[in-house]
């Protein structure tokens, strides 16, 4: 005989009268887990930001799940804040996913007291002369949208308005309310069985950048070059001995993140008071508008802004391995690390040592007839990104401090940024500027943008060396003539000189309209 069965209020009714509960079966963290991070697409170069990191991550965990017979609700809790459900995967339940369910409802002072709404609670209040301590019954009437109503022995008052310290005890948490964030799945079993489950997602909120250390030898002819992979991780879920692994390049990514990430419905808990009065006090007056808001409390905050007060950046000696992935390069940690929530890491990326570099002078200058003011020159180091150079890998971008070995100490030469290099490039590095080594801008017509100027170098060193100045493109106009050999380079043209001990050197060119 074939049943007819509804599902009713979470229970499966049949058409015999029998009611099959939905089993519950909650997988509280993770056994083990891989985090893939890929960095902000929109930064480029430039520092993460700490407090929201803009990138996202591919998750991978596995979880041991004992599943009853029958049809079930797994929630997986722990997942990342940043959980975009609709690429959750969910593969190694013998039945299959029947639906899958963010449950986004987090455990908050304003959740907690809109769950608790018509049930009883206890107020707990401190004589501020005394420190007496004590608590009455009271009934929640009114959510955290408006001023908070209690209903006690005494009457109807609103929380925290009597000027005394109080606060709320509950005794049990809402249904429905969760400290972690949650997948729920829903599957079917046709036996007991004890499942090896393995949970995918991507996740937004996580980032990851590349910082270097260069350190020039004294005698400025070579320098050690050593990076650390620094992961930030926005979210409230933490991943202990993870594998870690971080993709640089630029993926193609056509959805919107944020549209897709599901919002936690965090309500915002508001506690408010009417003025001290009533209606006898103003003849003619009847019920009072609605009050205005004299204390407010914002009692849920961005998870975000507490990163500040996150825990402590982790480091660890170990080289990150380098791995091709299509176009896109993937650096492996090669030990398991833990990833904090709301915080940050460090393990090493790349050292190389005794790498030789070409130190220049060098600036891109654009036409401008007011400018006859003399600036010193950027100091640039030039290496070859090449194994038998010293070098040969990828170098992700990222920040860069330049030392300058001299004698014992160390000391500051420039804190830079590198952009993204690939194996083959030459990687050039800024280490400061030289007062030394100038230049001079003149209009050789009046100022006019259309006509002559003339570029003047100089070195106070006693020794040469070599510069080179790039004339920036101006829209509109070409470099028709020129007084030395210029070659293209960025869009614009290339004046490269060996500037004398204790000399100068010239170069005049003209534009034309166009």
């Amino acid at each position: 005989m074939r049943l007819r069965c509804a599902l009713i209020a979470g229970l499966l009714i049949c058409g015999n009268g029998q009611a099959a509960a939905q089993s519950v079966v909650t997988s509280p963290a993770p056994t083990a887990a891989s985090v893939t991070v890929y960095r902000d697409p929109d930064r480029s170069s430039g520092p993460i930001d700490p407090l929201w990191p803009n990138g996202y991550a591919l998750i991978s965990e596995q979880r041991t799940i004992s599943l009853p017979a029958g049809e079930s609700v797994i929630r997986f809790e722990g997942v990342a804040d940043g959980m975009i459900a609709v690429s959750a995967v969910v593969t190694g339940l013998p039945g299959g996913v029947v639906q899958k369910n963010r449950d986004a409802r987090l455990l908050t002072p304003a959740a907690l007291l809109d769950g608790s709404l018509g049930n009883r609670v206890h107020l707990r209040r401190t004589n501020r002369q005394t420190g007496k301590v004590s608590e009455q019954d009271a009934i929640v009437r009114s959510g955290p949208d408006n001023a908070v109503v209690l209903q006690t022995a005494a009457g109807i008052e609103a929380l925290r308005c009597d000027g005394l310290p109080e606060t709320l005890v509950y005794d049990k948490v809402p249904d429905g309310l969760s400290a972690k964030p949650t997948l729920s799945v829903t599957t079917r079993s046709a036996a007991a069985v004890t499942a090896q489950v393995t949970l995918t997602y991507l996740a937004s909120g996580f980032d990851w950048g590349a910082s270097y250390v260069a350190k020039v030898a004294e005698d400025g002819k070579t320098l050690d070059l050593s990076a650390w992979l620094t992961l930030a991780n926005g979210n409230g879920a933490s991943f202990a001995d993870a594998q870690l692994l971080a993709v640089a390049g630029r993926p193609n990514k056509q959805s919107d993140f944020d549209v897709l990430v599901a919002e936690a419905p965090s309500p915002t808990l508001n506690l408010k008071c009417w003025p001290m009065d009533s209606t006898s006090t103003h003849p003619g007056v009847g019920i009072l508008p609605p009050p205005p808001v004299l204390y407010e409390v914002a009692m849920s905050a961005p998870m975000a802004m507490r990163m500040a007060a996150a825990g402590a950046l982790g480091s660890q000696k170990a080289i990150a391995r380098q791995e091709e992935l299509g176009d896109l390069k993937l650096y492996r940690v090669p030990m398991r690390v833990d990833i904090n929530p709301n915080g940050q890491k460090q393990v090493a990326l790349l050292e190389m040592t005794s790498v030789p570099f070409m130190r220049f002078y060098g600036m891109t200058i654009a036409p401008d007839g007011d400018d006859e003011e003399s600036r010193p020159l950027f100091i640039k180091l030039r290496m070859q990104n090449k194994e038998k150079e010293g070098l040969g890998l990828p170098l992700p971008s990222g920040g860069v401090v330049v030392m300058q070995q001299q004698g014992r100490a160390e000391m500051l030469l420039a804190d830079t940024r590198l952009h993204d290099y690939a194996v083959g490039e030459k990687v050039e590095l800024d280490a400061g500027h030289s007062d030394q080594v100038r230049i001079v801008q003149e209009s050789l017509d009046n100022g006019r943008m259309e006509g002559r100027y003339q570029l003047t170098l100089t070195n106070a060193l006693d020794h040469a060396v070599p510069v080179e100045i790039t004339l920036a493109r101006v829209d509109g106009y070409d470099l028709v003539k020129s007084t030395a050999k210029l070659t293209p380079k960025d869009g614009g043209r290339l004046w490269a000189v060996k500037l004398p001990a204790n000399g100068k050197a010239t170069l005049e060119y003209s534009l034309h309209e166009q």
